[in-house]
């Protein structure tokens, strides 16, 4: 078995460790004050929107211990495990303390929602492994922990830096948020983010994290189903979404096929002309994510074999925290040429898709 040194002190402190969620704080707190919905469900969203603001401070402090941490061991040797990492669940029990109750047998529970974390959670390593080569979320066979039962009626999911958290939903405005498997891809993505670009969260960067995550999410639905670009409906959190949701028009949280259009909870612009600084990553994500479904749609066939691909070797290389979004679309140019120099379609097609939105 070969061994691997981990990345070097300057490589780990300087690659930011993203707190995550899939439903964007404004969103929750717009929602809250839709008097379409009853003062029960508009209360359970206020009341999670205070949740969220105080925990950003915790989960802050806890990332600046760990970076100190890493500051330290660093320079240690581990071995490269073969095969997919372990996968473990943990339940929360309706209470906010992490990791939780080691549940030890998740893929035999009788707990459905422990059963399918397991589940979706090996399906992702092992997208990464089979499509992309890669050994876990950080290339070292990273053990992959989840948390479920997260609080009462949490609506939310988020990667915290180190593992994943489950929310049950409210059962109206939103259900199990392990029951939409681009949304565990998703924000298991954003620990790939995490030990790549390193991309920050504001600004362009920030678009950027959030728009990798969208993308692989839904390359990793689409890769499960076996769907080529045309079957795929390329919406996100589709599956989490609950009756309250659903019966005022809302089909999914983003969609990276029409980013702007009203059955997304979440719209987005789809040029780069309406960009601002300062915009929230989960509504500026919409300009590269609409990029991507461009070419692909362009390309055809199977997204994760080509225009995938492209994506994926664009977020290798040196850790780009504050990289612009203009530079990672050349970055996907000049790869296209190098990944498939008998196939010039490919780098026409996600040319064309970059100068469709301003890129």
């Amino acid at each position: 078995m070969t061994k691997r040194a981990l990345s070097s002190p300057r490589s780990v402190l300087s690659t930011p460790m993203c707190e995550c969620c899939i439903i964007p704080p404004d969103v929750l707190e717009r929602l809250s004050q839709d008097t379409n919905f009853s003062e029960e469900e508009r209360k359970v969203l206020s009341d999670m929107v205070k949740f969220e603001k105080e925990w950003r401070k915790l989960r802050i402090a806890r990332t600046r211990t760990m970076r100190s941490a890493a500051n330290f061991l660093a320079t240690m040797e581990v071995a490269a495990p073969p095969g997919l990492p372990t996968v473990s669940v943990f339940n929360c029990r309706q209470q906010t303390t992490l990791p939780g109750v080691l549940i030890p047998t998740p893929d035999t529970s009788s707990d459905t929602t422990a059963k399918r974390a397991f589940e979706q959670t090996t399906e992702v390593a092992n997208f990464y492994k089979s499509v992309f080569g890669r050994s876990s979320i950080d290339n070292r066979g990273m053990s992959l922990n989840s948390s479920i039962h997260y609080g009462v009626k949490y609506n939310n999911a988020f990667w915290n830096g180190t593992q994943m958290t489950y929310g049950d939903g409210d059962g109206s405005i939103f259900v199990d948020f392990t029951a939409s498997n681009d949304v565990i891809a998703h924000e298991l993505t954003h620990g790939v983010t995490q030990y790549t670009l390193g991309l920050n969260y504001t600004n362009q960067a920030g678009g950027l994290n959030e728009s990798m995550s969208d993308v692989f999410g839904t390359l990793f639905r689409q890769w499960s189903a076996g769907q080529d670009v045309n079957k795929a409906d390329w919406l996100i959190g589709r599956d989490i979404m609950g009756p309250a949701a659903k019966n005022r028009g809302f089909k999914c949280l983003r969609d990276m096929a029409n980013p702007a259009s009203n059955h997304c909870l979440a719209p987005q612009p789809m040029k780069f002309s309406q960009y601002r600084v300062g915009m929230d990553p989960h509504e500026s994500s919409g300009i590269p994510n609409h990029a991507f479904y461009l070419a692909a749609m362009a390309v055809g066939g199977k997204s994760w074999e080509k225009v995938g691909k492209v994506w994926y070797q664009a977020m290798m290389g040196t850790p780009s925290p504050s990289m612009k979004m203009s530079t990672f679309a050349n970055r996907t140019r000049t790869l296209a040429g190098t990944l498939f120099p008998s196939e010039p379609s490919v780098k026409s097609a996600i040319d064309t898709a970059w100068k469709k939105v301003e890129l």
